[in-house]
């Protein structure tokens, strides 16, 4: 049975568009995804308080979460000096963001994407002297709320750059839902990613997620009752539902390692952490309409 690598983004790109969910929540949330069977979590991300603070305590969530040996966890940073927080505090698997668009760069990240790059390219040294790798997310990968469309040659120009720089793995983000099939193919045959990142904000995440899939594509992130956004990207709701792309690709055939039952518990604790209804609809169906 073919397997499909499922990243959970919840506890970091999730939580960080909504009101600050204290250390103990986060911690529940963390601890019961990992008992779901996925392989991978993204746990925190390292940024300034003052920009994003629903993740100021990213410490102390790290230190107090129940490890599972099985996952691997990672951590968001945005710069040099993030990439030292994480890895102070033990991180081994580390990702880094720039923005195709630089509107929306200066926007996230307050420099051109010009200079996130340089940037990027001092600290994969540091990254990897200390044992541990660096994946480039390139944000913005499918279109930008600020510019448009995307020149599908500028996001391989991009990729050309950080790998020549000593990046280990790329990622594309479709930011703010512009993703349509249409652009999955389109990027796809100039630059190919390791990993794809969809919002849903558009209703068009599973048909990426399977034209992707058709192209070879069999890493992906996804966030439990689809939360997630971006604070500097208008319009940007939630992830793709991990429990949507779980009962989608098992009912196709794929293997995950994820519990569809053990999943939806810990998008319900989403639930209750956020205080209102997530946008999942494997979430909202009752049990007999649910694969498990």
């Amino acid at each position: 049975m073919p397997f499909i690598s499922i990243r959970e983004v919840a506890p970091r790109d999730g939580l960080q568009n909504e009101e600050p969910i204290p250390a103990d929540g986060k911690i529940q949330l963390i601890d019961a995804l990992s008992r779901t069977g996925v392989r991978r979590v993204e746990a925190v991300s390292f940024v300034h308080p003052k920009a994003i603070p629903q993740m100021a305590d990213a410490d102390e969530v790290w230190s107090r979460i129940d490890r599972n040996p099985d996952v691997r966890y990672s951590a968001l940073i945005p710069n040099t000096r993030g990439a030292e927080r994480a890895l102070a505090a033990g991180f081994r698997e580390i990702e880094v963001v720039v923005s195709a668009s630089d509107t929306h760069n200066r926007r996230n990240l307050n420099r051109s994407t010009d200079e996130s790059l340089d940037d990027i390219a001092g600290l994969i040294p540091l990254v990897h002297e200390a044992g541990a790798t660096l994946e480039v997310i390139v944000a913005t990968s499918f279109g930008c709320p600020y510019e448009g469309d995307i020149d599908p040659e500028r996001v391989a120009g991009i990729v050309e750059r950080v790998r020549a720089d000593g990046a280990d793995r790329i990622a594309f983000g479709d930011t703010t839902g512009m993703a349509t099939p249409r652009r999955v193919k389109d990027l796809l045959s100039a630059v190919r990613p390791d990993l794809l990142h969809f919002h849903n904000t558009r209703g068009t995440g599973l048909a990426n997620i399977l034209t992707a899939l058709e192209l070879g594509i069999v890493e992906f992130d996804a966030s439990a009752g689809g939360l997630g956004g971006c604070p500097y990207a208008p319009g940007a709701s939630g992830n793709v539902a991990t429990e949507e792309v779980v009962h989608m690709l098992h009912d196709m055939g794929y293997d995950t390692g994820i519990d569809l039952d053990k999943l939806l518990h810990a998008a319900e604790l989403a639930e209750r952490l956020v205080g209102r209804s997530l946008p999942s609809g494997v979430l909202r169906a009752g049990p007999r309409n649910r694969l498990v």
